[in-house]
């Protein structure tokens, strides 16, 4: 067996040769040389009976050389490791004593394949050493395997190659991963006790190691290892870890920089979009690992790939997988900076798109739901699809005070989302009125086309008392609020619930007996996916109603002194409501928009009055 340390040679005679410091002249001090090779520009004192009596490369080139003139000079072109390896081998050849490593076995093995240092020549030539050292020493522990590995990026890829170096390593690697995933698991079963850091440490430490190697090597390990079984979170930890070592050197300053959008990229700006393609292809796609990578690492890949200039493919992939979760992403993540010059701040291309792939994913889930059982149908999907309206709201909100935003580009955000995405309009209410603030050149077509978005009727009573006296919204908009929240007013009088639109949809949502069973299924699903709309409304309705009646109670109390009644506060209550609309048709009177004028007031005010 070999040492892990040193490789022994036989010894020669007391003329063995020395090696010396210098290679300008002669390697070996006390016995002549009659050969000289020449590596890298180095030359080297040799010896010829030795060389060839181990090197099939140097025998053939002297027989090769003692047809012509010139015998004792040779040139080793693009040898493998340098000078500094052909010195190692030249020890070999001589019979000195000298270590072989992790760091120099991959460079001698390489050395060993150019000079042709076969069985053929000698038993247990310097191949033969190469290998026994890297098969019972460097493959049984999986931190050599890496070392080895990362020392054959220097190497000359076609002979690492076909040595099968590399393959040996990246096969080790993986191997003895599983075999840490094995002892992992009764660790972890010790670890319960122990604190989250000693669990960690049990389940994966290698992870660490892999961050050396260059992405090519890196990509081949973590196949082999989704090959053989390597878990997936181990997989997915191992890929944070390296991207944050990889890319770690890019900054803020570097990465929303603007002034270099148009330049072409650098070197190392394309070997970290390679990196980032990478990664992003070796991501596990089993649906159980969606789950695993976190939210913040998907979009920081994002980020990253475009401003990198990744391929479309990546960038989309990174986008399906944040589309899978998008009910629970933070507004922080979606504010994406945009790289285009006089585009928006914002990405809001991107954003779009994750709702385009969100609603599909949506889509599906009903579909694979196909059947007749009716207890909670569409609940999770219809669940996730309110969190995510409230989400775009949110970052319409956000975003709306862009002067650079184009009014299509805004729509297009907020007409994506269906109906039931919103129970009450508040959110879409605020960034509309934002957008009109911020963007005084709008027509007035154009305001009417932005509003006609906003269900007047979805409007809570706080959202419907600021739209009243907002200047900013067409005249029919505001007419409509008025109308509403008479109706309203009149229906809480009545004690009634007022809401028509419900009857006429449970009346109209009667499936046919013309219609096949898949239709009147999904005729089902979207009543009760309306129905569920509804109670959502009515529960805050009804939260609006008690508080409204507690407002008219302690009224009542205050009031009862002076023998006034219910109904008398009542009235008193709507007729300060009609003059408050009336207060708000004089502020819009003195706004910008003069073509309203006194007419737009007048008609206001005799349309919110008919009962």
């Amino acid at each position: 067996m070999v040492s892990e340390n040193s490789i022994s040679s036989s010894k020669h005679s007391s003329t063995t040769p020395k090696f010396c410091n210098s290679y300008t002249t002669r390697i070996f001090a006390d016995v002549a040389g009659d050969i000289t090779i020449v590596v890298d520009g180095d030359s080297f004192l040799l010896h010829k009976f030795p060389l060839v009596t181990l090197s099939g490369k140097i025998r053939k080139m002297v027989a090769e050389a003692n047809k012509g003139s010139n015998v004792s000079n040779l040139e080793l072109l693009n040898f493998p490791g340098g000078h500094q390896t052909f010195e190692l081998a030249m020890k070999f050849c001589y019979g000195m004593n000298f270590e072989i490593t992790p760091f120099n076995v991959a460079r001698l093995r390489c050395a060993a394949a150019y000079l042709e240092m076969t069985e053929e020549y000698r038993e247990q030539n310097l191949i033969s050493r190469t290998d026994i050292y890297l098969n019972e020493i460097v493959f049984e522990n999986l931190q050599r395997s890496v070392e080895v590995l990362s020392t054959c990026e220097m190497l000359p890829l076609n002979i690492v190659e076909e040595i099968e170096i590399s393959k040996g390593c990246v096969e080790a690697i993986a191997m003895n991963a599983c075999k840490e995933q094995l002892v992992s698991g009764l660790s972890k079963l010790d670890c319960d006790g122990e604190s989250k850091e000693l669990k960690d440490e049990c389940v994966a430490w290698w992870i660490e190691d892999l961050s050396v190697l260059r992405f090519d090597f890196y990509q081949r390990v973590i196949c082999t290892m989704g090959r053989m079984g390597i878990r997936s979170d181990n997989i997915i930890a191992s890929l944070m870890h390296y991207a944050q070592t990889s890319l770690k050197g890019i900054g803020k300053c570097q990465i929303w920089n603007q002034s270099r959008t148009n330049s072409s990229p650098t070197t190392i700006e394309k070997d970290q979009r390679t990196i980032v393609e990478t990664i992003v292809s070796l991501m596990p796609t089993d649906k159980s690992s969606s789950s695993i990578i976190p939210l913040t690492f998907l979009f920081g890949m994002l980020k990253m790939a475009i401003m990198l200039g990744a391929t479309i493919p990546c960038r989309l992939e990174l986008e399906r997988r944040i589309s899978f979760r998008l009910e629970m992403v933070s507004l922080d993540d979606l504010l994406i900076p945009s790289l285009q010059s006089g585009d928006s701040l914002f990405d809001v291309d991107t954003v779009h798109r994750l709702l385009v792939n969100f609603l599909q994913r949506i889509e599906e889930e009903e579909t694979e739901d196909y059947g007749y059982e009716s207890d909670g149908i569409g609940y999770n999907g219809h669940g996730s699809l309110l969190k995510v309206g409230q989400l775009i709201d949110a970052f319409l909100a956000e975003i709306a005070p862009d002067p650079c935003l184009s009014l299509q580009k805004f729509i297009a955000l907020i007409e994506i989302l269906p109906d039931y995405a919103r129970v009450i309009d508040d959110g879409l209410y605020r960034a509309v009125d934002i957008y009109l603030k911020a963007h005084t050149a709008l027509t007035e077509q154009e305001c009417k086309k932005l509003c006609k978005f906003i269900d007047c009727q979805k409007l809570s009573q706080e959202a419907c008392n600021h739209a009243a006296q907002n200047d900013r919204l067409p005249l029919q908009m505001v007419v409509q609020v008025l109308y509403f929240e008479q109706l309203r007013l009149k229906n809480a009088m009545s004690g009634s619930s007022g809401d028509v639109l419900l009857s006429q949809r449970i009346s109209s949502g009667v499936p046919s007996a013309a219609m096949s069973p898949r239709d009147n299924y999904a005729s089902l699903r979207r009543e009760n996916r309306e129905l569920k709309l509804e109670i959502s409304r009515l529960r805050v309705r009804l939260s609006e109603l008690e508080k409204e009646q507690l407002f008219m109670k302690q009224g009542m109390i205050d009031k009862a002194g002076n023998g006034k009644t219910f109904f008398t506060s009542l009235s008193k209550g709507i007729g300060r409501i009609a003059n408050f609309s009336g207060q708000g048709g004089v502020k819009r009177q003195k706004s910008s928009r003069k073509s309203r004028g006194t007419e737009g007031k007048n008609g206001r005010s005799k349309r919110y009055s008919v009962s």
